[in-house]
């Protein structure tokens, strides 16, 4: 376990002791733990030093939980997700937070908080009215913010894709298509619930520690980023079907095309078999006038190209010769 506590743009480590100083000082700090190294000294930290309930602190152990809040009297819990840089996944952060303190767990670092540490040096939590509604707000806006570079990103590749998809598609292309779409729907998993918890705290149903009309537009705010988030994942995924549609046309239609011209070259092949059995079965009349090279060439030969060249004839009258090649 790898912690720090954060106290009045200060950081030092988390322990036992480190902690029972910071709730006996009464001011507010944040607590910040990597639990990526194991669970034993953090299960009894949550429950020795801060008296979680054991529920809560059985949920904290087991990562993997789905975007919820509880309310447990004198602190809360929270469950939030954000997206990984590469956006090949989420970030899962849980959160214990009343009006003394806050703590939050996750495993191994996490990119959003980097940024909410430096507004709390460069503007100290402990100097609004509600730290604690402040503190939150920082950190679930950075995990949801940090899914908008990850969208953005999978806008240019629907585009990228689906201009290579006309030019030429390939297997890999579909396959590329069905590994955004899981990745499209762990987003969809995550913030769905999210933003359903957020308007709960937004229409009032849920109340937080220090909560009022004045920090009630924080969570509105973040509200508002997760509809946002939320639609343009339904968006892009319809995109992508869309994508997956095209590819399928594409391919099906230079199917066709090979068809048609496999089709053309039987057509044309048809009547020279048809003449050349029909020379072949060595009729008396046939080979009683076949006299001289000339009339070989002529009559044999000649009635072959005349053939080709009125189905070549026919098939531009039909516009069968007009299509896209391959």
């Amino acid at each position: 376990m790898n912690g720090v506590i954060t106290k009045d743009g200060t950081g030092s480590p988390a322990t036992a002791d480190a902690v029972a100083a910071a709730m006996a000082a009464g001011a507010f700090f944040w607590l910040d733990l990597d639990t990526s190294g194991g669970g034993a000294d953090v299960s009894s930290l949550l429950t020795d030093s801060f008296h979680f309930h054991p529920l809560a602190v059985e949920d904290a152990e087991h990562f993997g939980q789905r975007p919820k809040l509880d309310d447990y009297d004198t602190y809360v819990y929270m469950v939030a997700h954000g997206a990984t840089p590469t956006g090949t996944g989420t970030v899962e952060m849980h959160l214990f937070f009343s009006d003394k303190f806050a703590v939050t767990l996750h495993h191994g670092p996490v990119q959003a908080l980097d940024g909410v540490r430096d507004r709390i040096e460069r503007h100290p939590v402990s100097s609004a009215d509600a730290p604690q509604v402040v503190l939150v707000y920082l950190i679930v806006d950075a995990l949801t913010d940090s899914f908008f570079p990850v969208l953005s990103d999978f806008d240019e590749r629907i585009d990228t894709l689906e201009d290579a998809i006309l030019a030429k598609p390939t297997d890999e292309q579909l396959g590329e298509v069905f590994s955004m779409k899981r990745h499209l729907m762990a987003i969809r998993k995550v913030v769905t619930p999210q933003r359903d918890m957020f308007a709960g705290l937004s229409a009032g149903v849920t109340q937080l520690p220090g909560t009022n009309d004045e920090t009630a537009r924080y969570f509105r705010d973040l509200y508002d980023h997760l509809i946002r988030i939320s639609d343009m994942v339904d968006g892009y995924r319809d995109l992508l079907s869309g994508v997956m549609d095209t590819h399928i046309s594409t391919v099906s239609n230079r199917l066709n095309v090979v068809m048609k011209q496999l089709a053309i070259i039987a057509t044309v092949f048809l009547p020279l078999s048809f003449l050349t059995g029909f020379f072949g079965q060595n009729f008396a009349w046939l080979v009683a006038h076949l006299v001289s090279g000339w009339t070989f060439l002529w009559l044999g030969l000649g009635s072959e190209v005349v053939a080709v060249v009125l189905l070549v004839i026919l098939f531009k009258r039909r516009g069968w010769l007009g299509g896209p090649t391959a």
